[in-house]
């Protein structure tokens, strides 16, 4: 049988009847003058196997133009994704495991909700090479306990602290020969001292008695907040109590105000709700403050629910420090953090693109801290870099033209001025 032909052979009789139209027509024509159906029975069954069969042939049809279709549409084929070469390294348990912990290095940030540990979770993304270096962020009780940890906790390599906190660690808790066992890489950021209250809250003077939640114990907010308000005098009822359930308290008026030391700006606090009841208490810096601590403010940029529009608000602001414990020369830690010393020096200019924590912007390389030593190789890699780098004489020449009286100020002092200098040089194309 001729397929084609009984798929578009649409012809209304049989072949032989085709074959002999006249005749044919005639006999339809003699039957229909009689009453009698115009088609033969012979013809009937023709034209129902016809049907049967066109109603077959439209689905195969529209299939076929439909593979058709797709043939012509399908792109390449897409190439094989390719696995992470980490996760397709194989070996024995002993070779995996020695090869994991080669060069892994533990840097101690705070608390999870801190800047503190932004910052230690953005090195671990800058500075990460596989198994050539591994930074693994910790998360702890905060910047005082971290210098704790870094002492006496098992594989704690660095830690991100305070510079009253080493000093309450020198001259109150008199750590042995402390001087010789942390020394720093880099001065971080200034963290401002957050003081939180209801809005019939004017001074920290109004403060006294009343009680106040300090953040939880090891925090910086618990060792730094504690020595500001001993310097001013102020007694207080002192509580601990983590971040988020101190503020509950505070909206109930069940405290008074609550403290935190921390970077600016912190969601914490730039997500308090315009009309919340709440303000920011100043604490103005004077020589009380001179020896450990900086100059800080809060904007209305940075705040702009708790400042009011053109406005600033004064605080305290105390040094941050990236620490690292003195390993000894010839041991495994020293050569694993000498690593990442000359890592982190080497890509400190991805630390500055727009996408980080602006605080990074904020660091000057080259700002000491009174009373600490900078790790050996922390020093050499300075001078290495520094040609390219901020160079200290370019600040000098800023402070004689813009303030002369305060070219001496000591490092702690020189924060917000140093701020201000890097708008200075970028407006002056200094070339850095």
């Amino acid at each position: 049988m001729n397929t084609q032909a009984n798929l578009f052979d649409f012809h209304p009789g049989p072949a032989q009847d085709t074959q002999k139209p006249f005749a044919g027509n005639a006999r339809r024509t003699e039957r229909i003058r009689e009453g009698k159906p115009g088609y033969t029975q012979r013809g009937l069954r023709s034209r129902a196997r016809l049907k049967a069969t066109n109603d077959a042939a439209c689905p195969i049809i529209g299939i076929a133009a439909s593979i058709l279709l797709a043939i012509t549409a399908c792109p390449e084929p897409a190439r094989a994704q390719v696995i992470p070469k980490s996760l397709e390294q194989g070996g024995t348990g002993v070779e995996m495991k020695q090869r994991k912990n080669a060069w892994t290095v533990a840097v101690a940030g705070g608390q999870l909700s801190g800047t503190y540990m932004t910052l230690v979770d953005e090195m671990a993304q800058v500075l990460d090479d596989g198994n050539n270096l591994r930074v693994i962020p910790i998360v702890t009780y905060g910047a005082a306990s971290n210098l704790d940890d870094l002492l006496y906790l098992r594989q704690v390599d660095l830690v991100v602290t305070q510079s009253d906190i080493f000093e309450y660690f020198r001259t109150q808790r008199k750590v042995p020969n402390l001087e010789s066992k942390i020394h720093y890489l880099i001065r971080l950021p200034i963290s401002e001292m957050h003081l939180l209250a209801g809005t019939d809250i004017n001074s920290v003077e109004e403060l006294r008695g009343k009680k106040v939640s300090f953040g939880p114990a090891g925090s910086a907010s618990s060792l730094t907040g504690t020595i500001v308000f001993q310097r001013l005098g102020v007694t207080v009822e002192q509580v601990f109590l983590d971040n988020a359930t101190a503020l509950k308290k505070l909206k109930a008026g069940e405290i008074a105000a609550l403290v935190r030391v921390i970077g600016k700006p912190v969601d914490f606090f730039a997500h308090i709700p315009a009309n919340s009841g709440l303000r920011l208490i100043p604490i103005p810096f004077t020589r009380l403050f001179a020896d450990q601590y900086a100059l800080g403010e809060f904007t209305s940029d940075e705040y702009p629910t708790l400042v009011s529009e053109g406005t600033k608000i004064e605080t305290i602001g105390v040094p941050a420090v990236l620490a690292v414990y003195n390993w000894p020369k010839d041991s495994d830690r020293y050569r694993r953090v000498e690593r990442f010393t000359k890592a982190l020096f080497t890509n400190w200019e991805k630390f500055a693109e727009p996408h980080r924590h602006p605080k990074w912007r904020d660091v000057n390389l080259a700002a000491k801290v009174p009373g600490w030593t900078r790790w050996s190789v922390a020093d050499e890699m300075l001078k290495r870099i520094q040609p390219r780098d901020l160079k200290m004489s370019d600040f000098q020449l800023f402070l004689e033209q813009r303030f002369p009286p305060v070219r001496n100020l000591p490092e702690t002092q020189q924060d917000a001025l140093f701020r201000e200098f890097v708008e200075w040089r970028r407006r002056n194309n200094v070339r850095q």
